[in-house]
């Protein structure tokens, strides 16, 4: 049988992802990164997943970057080739809908921090590291990580990291804005990002796809073209089944259920309290 690279591990309406190449410090190479794109894609379409978590597996890798022995028998042609593939799987995780969180679990390195910084947000344990080295073998990132580190710190930050090839801890890293929560310690790392997961899959899935759409499409536009597109996406938002389900929860003072079907719009009649 062949390895599978990736693990899938189903939790109610979360996924986790997990790299399985821990011999090659989860080394992405070709046929894992078309994995990784084919297997968000079924997760974002298969009605049932709301958010997924992406780690790897071992304590000591997220993922150490691209398979640099695969890399090293390459002609321009084939890492042309190569290089487009791992961005349009990362493109596909960026923009599949569904909220993905990166769980760093050790060195997240070339293309290990590119995938990181392409997922929605980050959290990292204690023990992680990230970094583009690539600078330090003569080569330069090529999985996206130019512009998703110059937008995530801004490009006096990117450059330094990119021409010194340092690494920056966990910490570090935190106060970078490169994670969401301060680090924790490596045991607590996938429950944390599992809870979290769960947490926004508990939220009106179509909600969460609006926001993500606004966030991604509005983060290179001019502010005048994100504000229309938050205008057009909370309208459909307003004019949509989820608020019918999400206010009487809230009226009610109960969780919302948005497995539920959608009933019939009706009209929304305020009450004031007697």
């Amino acid at each position: 049988m062949s390895e599978a690279l990736i693990e899938t591990e189903r939790r109610d309406r979360v996924c986790v992802l997990r790299i399985n190449r821990p011999h090659v410090h989860n080394a992405l190479n070709a046929q894992l990164l078309t994995q990784l794109g084919a297997t968000i894609d079924e997760l974002a379409s298969d009605g049932v997943t709301r958010a997924v978590v992406i780690t790897g597996a071992g304590s000591k890798a997220f993922s150490a970057g691209a398979d640099l022995e695969a890399l090293s028998v390459m002609d321009v042609p084939e890492a042309h080739a190569f290089l487009q593939a791992g961005q349009q799987a990362l493109r596909q995780l960026e923009h599949s809908g569904i909220p993905v969180i990166a769980a760093v679990n050790g060195v997240a390195l070339g293309g290990g921090f590119e995938l990181a910084l392409a997922c929605d947000f980050a959290l990292l344990s204690e023990n992680a590291s990230l970094g583009l080295p690539e600078t330090r073998l003569g080569l330069i990132p090529g999985f996206g990580g130019t512009q998703r580190l110059l937008r995530a710190v801004g490009p006096a930050v990117a450059r330094y990291l990119m021409l010194t090839g340092r690494r920056v801890d966990a910490w570090r890293a935190h106060q970078l804005g490169l994670s969401v929560l301060p680090p924790t310690v490596p045991d607590e790392l996938l429950p944390t990002a599992v809870s979290l997961a769960e947490e926004i899959s508990r939220n009106g899935p179509q909600a969460c796809r609006f926001v993500l759409q606004a966030v991604r499409e509005g983060q290179d536009a001019p502010v005048e073209t994100g504000l229309a597109l938050e205008a057009a996406l909370a309208a459909m938002a307003v004019g949509g089944p989820e608020p019918d389900e999400g206010i009487a929860a809230f009226l009610g003072r109960r969780a919302a259920n948005f497995e539920r079907e959608p009933k019939a719009k009706e009209p929304y009649i305020r009450r004031e309290p007697k």
